[in-house]
């Protein structure tokens, strides 16, 4: 299929017109909403999107091969996400997944590590730019129409905190800390012990820093170590944004290093991206640019490894388009500190970054992604056996658990 024929197929809706070498012009959809523009400079950038838009259509926006001439790179995203419910999206069979999984997403231990320092081993002074201040890095809990990101992300950190019911004096599990802000608020506001394990050296350096600078160093400790071959056990673990990295043919163990760490009585909180459509693939340029060795799951993959490590899903929360605003808190952040994140890198690294933060607002607005909440454990009455506590968000500690369930 051309170009042309490609594009007049899938985008129906919006106005769209594509300038192309030679001086031809496409007009696309039915002519409703904004007018947007955008001119391919050359023939070979044609070719290479024309054959791989998946890829190509974000190299050539980093690259300068593809330009906006009217509306802005949001626009014009958001146009093909409204589109994409006209384009067959392609389900991976057995011979693609077995070739994924081996290839892309078995993520060894040293294939971990590259991977995770691709992304999370640049300047904590790029991510102070767009993050709020306790630099959460994950999807936000927005309490209310136009609640804030500050606000959000204090009460997507209390809620997590609440479902973990932690008591003074607990060990609890950090997995995938980041820089520190969730289990530095757990250990200041519950008087637990917290370990925070993580990949990244930059992360790794700003959570010591915090912990020392807030004087919990001794009860919130960091350490730069694969989720596999932590020791435990500990009362409560949790951990958010860091299962995408886990890859799929890890799922097993990754729940069993749950289930072996977790005490009897123990409470886990995985807060995860995920597909409400079924198994798929990873987005062709996210992929390379943004995330190497990262899948986002469906309950369906991930639900029947939980089953085998004998663990009890006690709850199972849906954050719909909560980090469609998360995202865009993020975008519209970035989009003002553009010409000092510049002067940090270069307009390469900005191209690649707004692309990435609008298609992945897009993917929450217009796709099939969401968040996903599983609350685990070993005993079927280790937490209430409703969220009452949560609605009135009081959190229930170990001796009150009982009473309450």
């Amino acid at each position: 299929m051309s170009l042309s024929s490609y594009l007049h197929e899938t985008v129906r809706e919006g106005r769209l017109r594509v300038d192309l070498p030679g001086g031809r012009s496409l007009n696309l959809g039915d002519g409703s909403g904004p007018p947007l523009r955008v001119r391919i400079n050359s023939r070979r950038w044609l070719a290479r999107i024309a054959a791989d838009p998946d890829l190509r259509v974000g190299e050539a926006y980093m690259e300068g091969g593809l330009v906006l001439e009217e509306g802005g790179l949001y626009d014009l995203v958001d146009l093909i996400g409204r589109n994409a419910r006209y384009r067959r999206q392609p389900r991976p069979g057995p011979l693609a997944r077995w070739w994924l999984d081996r290839r892309l997403q078995a993520n060894a231990r040293r294939a971990a590590r590259r991977n995770v320092a691709h992304h999370y081993d640049l300047s904590v002074d790029f991510y102070r730019r767009f993050l709020d201040a306790d630099l959460q890095y994950s999807c936000a809990y927005f309490p209310r129409p136009g609640a804030n990101l500050e606000t959000a992300q204090w009460v997507k950190k209390k809620r997590l905190a609440d479902k973990l019911l932690i008591s003074p004096g607990q060990r609890v599990l950090d997995i995938g800390c980041g820089w520190g802000g969730l289990a530095l608020s757990i250990a200041q506001q519950t008087g637990a012990q917290v370990d925070g394990v993580t990949l990244s050296t930059e992360q790794l350096a700003t959570a010591r820093a915090r912990a020392e600078a807030a004087g919990l160093a001794e009860r919130a400790r960091f350490s730069l170590t694969d989720y596999r071959d932590v020791a435990g056990p500990y009362d409560r673990i949790v951990s958010v944004g860091m299962f995408e990295h886990v890859g799929r043919p890890n799922y097993q163990a990754y729940f069993d290093q749950v289930a072996r760490l977790l005490t009897d009585d123990g409470v886990a909180v995985v807060h995860s991206i995920g597909r409400s459509d079924g198994p798929g693939f990873t987005q062709a340029w996210v992929a390379k640019y943004i995330f190497p060795g990262g899948y986002i799951p469906a309950l369906s993959e991930v639900l029947p490894a939980v089953e085998r490590a004998g663990l009890v899903v006690c709850d199972i929360e849906i954050l719909r388009l909560h980090y469609a605003e998360t995202l865009r808190c993020w975008r519209e952040r970035f989009t003002a500190q553009r010409k000092e994140i510049a002067a940090l890198y270069d307009e390469r690294f900005c191209r690649m970054w707004e692309f990435y933060l609008c298609v992945s607002e897009i993917a929450f607005r217009h796709r099939d992604h969401m968040v996903f909440q599983l609350q685990l454990a070993k005993r079927v009455d280790a937490v209430p056996i409703t969220r009452d506590y949560l609605e009135r968000g009081e959190p229930v500690g170990a001796a009150g658990l009982r009473r309450v369930a």
